[in-house]
């Protein structure tokens, strides 16, 4: 786990190494343990690391084939190396370090990008420079686990772990409007844009080729579609998930550095702790509590832990902001309002001082269907195929005289999706409206159209509505706000962040299940269910879902009242014209009067947070600018 950059195809190559020590430097707490930088005639790869897997300087990067003509700089872990390594040295490959870097470059050797690619079983963004071929490889992991974002311009090409650092390497500065629109819709920007003008996400699943100044991207995965013919049984498919679990956890025990574990009340970690006590691994768990609150999770996991046999800890939340607003700030490279980010954030602190590695729940409800609204759009779905046809015009004439009775808000809103489908789901979000229907918008967002409100309106998109959702999901919230979560959270405190239910061959056998299956009964994540009812307890497997999460909604009326006036003042977001003047302060004090502040306020603090940031390094730049001209002169 670690921090990546690099710059191929530079004019001037001592603007090139000022502009990659930058990019280094910005990722700094990605890999306190070390840096590295290389050069070859027109291209430099850095590196920060962080020490997990042999921990001595074989496995330091930039790394190098023997000849020195490939370099590799590599983020995250290759679960499956020794495999990889063995069958590598039957080859005659011979390796100098114990550590799963080089098999990326002797892999690249013996059979190239796509393949080597193929049979990686990990979590990786990676950049492969070949001095002989000129030519750049960037790819990403299936899932969109670890983050990778470049900058194409004048012929050279710019990558690097997170879009700051290259906001910090001066490649990108001009912020995008419509991907500060989507923040506001959503609290995060998807991985289809980026904050700044330039900067490009590599997508999860992809690689990247440049070569003498031309950039071509191609797919390498995808998720399988859905069997629904499949004749698996729901017994045979809770054995194969436990199966598939339990070696995904056993993969991501490999370490030369202590681990623990997240437990949460919830299904997923619990089954995470399970597994590595059936693997008879001495892990601590760690539980975040926040005591006093409703969310609570703490009590539940006591008994939990007990039951299993495992270690535990519970670390507790401070309700005093303690700074943790400016950690949001540092930690993500765009605006992000994931509220549970503050918890990863603290969560991450506190288990540094114990380990280096953190395994997590995460991914669970979202292949095996976790949420409430997987089992509301099958029944939409199954409705709308049932529905004559017509009836999505006869709706949409009617609509607006059921819509005015209150007591019919909600089935008109089941209507609309199994008439409208995506597009109507798309529309039914809260995020953009609140602004727009208090005329908070300022000058540069007023009057814009987001994207992924413009879905059409489609009756064949409502009978295949869960379908379509999983797809839209995946791309816009699992990748772009899930995924940066636990990245940014983590490496911000140097904790390297492994989940068993990222495993993509565990998505691939889940995906094709049947959803009757998966929602077997009426019940969410059913399949996960049953495992834990038998090898854990009836009474765990029945919780219900609980978000991991901070209740900023509660806190930003109560003890964070102070970071409110950030936005009720002279703020950034006045001055640069995103939202009107005296728009937040009204919004504020109401919020005040009923003890709550709602989401949407909530995304102007954080968003005002990373606006003054982005001021200082600004105002950095051009102080160093300055004193470099004065330098010369």
């Amino acid at each position: 786990m670690c921090g990546i950059a690099g710059f191929v195809g530079p004019e001037n190559p001592a603007a090139a190494t000022r502009t990659l020590r930058e990019m280094v430097r910005s990722i700094e707490r990605r890999g306190p343990d070390g840096e590295g930088i290389h050069t070859w005639p027109g291209a430099i790869l850095g590196h920060r690391r962080l020490a997990i897997i042999d921990l001595s300087d074989a496995g330091r990067q930039p790394m190098l084939s023997d000849d020195g003509r490939i370099g590799v700089v590599f983020n995250g872990c290759i679960y499956n190396f020794q495999e990889i390594r063995k069958e590598l040295e039957k080859q005659g490959h011979l390796f100098r370090s114990r550590c799963d870097t080089e098999v990326l470059v002797r892999g690249y050797q013996e059979w190239g990008v796509d393949e080597l690619t193929r049979r990686l079983q990990g979590m990786f963004a990676f950049g492969i420079w070949d001095d002989l071929r000129q030519t750049l490889y960037l790819v990403r992991d299936r899932l969109g686990v670890k983050p990778l974002a470049y900058s194409l311009a004048r012929g050279s090409i710019g990558f690097a772990s997170t879009v700051f650092a290259l906001r910090d390497g001066g490649l990108v500065d001009q912020i995008d409007p419509a991907a500060s629109l989507e923040y506001l819709e959503f609290g995060y920007v998807s991985d289809s844009r980026s904050i700044f003008l330039g900067a490009v996400k590599l997508q999860a699943g992809t690689i990247l080729e440049w070569r003498a100044g031309e950039a071509k991207v191609r797919r390498y995965w995808d998720l399988p579609e859905v069997d629904e013919s499949s004749r698996i049984t729901f017994d045979e498919a809770v054995e194969e998930t436990e199966s598939l679990l339990i070696e995904a956890v056993r993969l991501r025990l490999i370490a030369d550095v202590p681990i623990g574990a997240l437990l949460s009340g919830g299904i997923d970690s619990t089954l995470v702790c399970w597994a590595m006590s059936r693997l008879n691994a001495n892990i601590t768990a760690f539980t975040v509590g926040t005591p006093g609150d409703a969310s609570d999770e703490a009590p539940a996991t006591v008994e939990t832990a007990r039951k299993l046999g495992i270690p535990h800890r519970i670390v507790t939340l401070p309700r005093d902001e303690d700074g943790l607003l400016n950690q949001l700030s540092a930690a993500y490279g765009e605006p992000f309002g994931c509220q549970s980010a503050l918890a990863m954030l603290r969560v991450s602190s506190a288990v540094k001082s114990f380990a280096t590695v953190l395994l997590t729940g995460d991914g669970g409800d979202d292949v095996f269907l976790g949420y409430p609204f997987h089992r509301d759009y099958l029944l939409t779905q199954r409705v709308a195929r049932r529905l004559p046809p017509g009836s999505a015009a006869t709706w949409r004439a009617v609509r607006p005289i059921i819509r005015a009775v209150p007591q019919l808000r909600r089935p008109a809103h089941f209507l609309d999706y199994a008439t409208g489908g995506l597009g109507a789901v798309t529309r039914a979000h809260a995020g953009l409206p609140y602004y727009q229907q208090r005329g908070m918008l300022g000058e540069r967002l007023e009057g814009m159209n987001l994207e992924q409100r413009m879905i059409p309106l489609s009756s064949t998109s409502a009978k295949s509505l869960l379908s379509e959702l999983l797809r839209y999901q995946q791309r816009m919230w699992f990748v772009s706000e899930f995924m940066t979560k636990v990245d940014g959270g983590t490496m911000y405190h140097a904790l390297e962040a492994r989940s068993p239910f990222l495993d993509h061959k565990l998505w691939e056998f889940a995906a094709r299940l049947p959803y009757s299956l998966r929602l077997r009964g009426g019940a969410l994540k059913a399949i996960l269910r049953e495992i834990v009812r038998r090898r854990v307890g009836a009474d765990v497997a029945g919780r219900r879902k609980q978000g991991f999460t901070i209740p900023v909604e509660r806190w930003l009326a109560g003890p964070w009242a102070g970071a409110l006036d950030s936005i009720s003042g002279e703020s950034m977001l006045q001055r640069e014209g995103w939202i009107r003047s005296g728009a937040a302060q009204r919004e504020i004090r109401a919020a005040r009067a009923e003890g709550r502040v709602p989401t949407q306020l909530w995304f102007l603090v954080a968003l005002e947070g990373w606006l003054q940031r982005n001021e200082r390094v600004s105002a950095r730049r051009n102080s160093e600018l300055a004193a470099s001209k004065a330098t010369l002169n």
